[in-house]
């Protein structure tokens, strides 16, 4: 599994790990929603820490956890974005709507 979650004062940590391509996107995101829709967490931190590869699926991953963040009243932020994933990041235009932590 390339995410653990724990929740704790109205926040969910998504620990990502691994690569994220296609596959392990969606697997990702069914973890991360099923989280969402049992805690309604007013934040959802995605934590990058360990994540080795990402393409643009990761992309699609943050981005879609932001919408349903939003119908729910809620915020997501990204944190310990590591050095090969910055460019990516960067040229995606997430850190326009998503914050870094």
């Amino acid at each position: 599994m390339n995410v653990k979650t724990i929740f704790d004062c109205g926040e969910l940590t998504a620990l990502l790990s691994g690569d994220i391509d296609h596959h392990a996107a969606r697997d990702i995101r069914l973890v991360i929603d099923g989280d969402i829709e049992r805690f309604r967490p007013r934040l959802l931190l995605l934590d990058f820490r360990r994540v080795r590869f990402m393409d643009s699926s990761g992309i699609g991953l943050i981005m879609g956890r932001y919408r349903q963040m939003q119908l729910l009243g809620g915020n997501v932020r990204i944190s310990n974005i590591p050095k090969q994933l910055e460019r990516l990041i960067a040229l995606s235009g997430i850190l326009t709507i998503v914050k870094e932590q």
